[in-house]
């Protein structure tokens, strides 16, 4: 299902939060459209949080710490960051609207970031939305390599250690699958949001958001779920 919001002011971040527990999302054309419309993909992406898979050399970088990870210190650099052109992916889908509704979402707790800092300067990062024990993975970015892929893999540690139990990523890329992404149908996903959506929510902030996770932490918060 897609349909164009022509009154995108009348959407607040409460409208969104309800578009999200019936399994749509909004998204623009471009950065310069200042419409949105509503996404209902017929296969899903999600990445299971059971035998998240982390690369032998990835998990070295992550093990080593060249990267200081921190947790919704700068929400608005990291839209800024994933709404900027990247190699292979010129245009973007994020537009004044989008930060502007996501920032909303942000200040009431129901949006996260996850920063990859180094020497001082933010390289990397990722944001989503979280209801229930559900989160809903936007968009990420990088300027150093592996930083996007560091960041993910702090977020699902993040994600297990709160207590969720599903991890929405929209659609699948190559990139993604390498973590376990898969394809899900429209039916079988409403049920897994469901299901998640019910009961006692996740917490975001079960590890500390006010000091960096020490990357072997992650990775033993991981392979523990295995």
């Amino acid at each position: 299902m897609n349909s164009r919001d022509s009154a995108a002011s009348e959407i607040t971040p409460e409208v969104l939060l309800r578009a999200y527990a019936c399994g749509i999302f909004p998204m623009a054309e471009s950065a310069d459209d200042p419409t949105l419309f509503w996404v209902e993909p017929e296969l899903r992406g999600i990445i299971p949080l059971d035998g998240f898979r982390v690369a032998s050399r990835l998990a070295r970088t992550v093990r080593s710490d060249v990267f200081t990870v921190t947790v919704n210190q700068a929400f608005k650099a990291v839209m800024a960051g994933c709404a900027a052109p990247q190699p292979g992916r010129e245009e973007t889908w994020i537009n004044r609207r989008i930060r502007e509704l996501y920032t909303g979402l942000f200040a009431i707790g129901h949006c996260h970031s996850v920063e990859c800092w180094q020497d001082g300067e933010l390289v990397g990062g990722l944001y989503g939305v979280s209801l229930g024990r559900a989160f809903f993975g936007e968009s990420m970015f990088h300027v150093a390599r592996d930083a996007s892929k560091v960041a993910l893999v702090h977020l699902v540690a993040r994600l297990i250690a709160g207590g969720f139990e599903l991890l929405d990523t929209q659609y699948v890329t190559e990139h993604l699958k390498t973590f376990g992404a898969q394809e899900i149908p429209r039916r079988r996903y409403t049920a897994l949001l469901d299901k998640a959506l019910m009961g006692q929510p996740a917490d975001f902030t079960r590890l500390p958001v006010n000091h960096p996770i020490p990357g072997t932490e992650a990775l033993a918060i991981i392979a523990e779920r295995g």
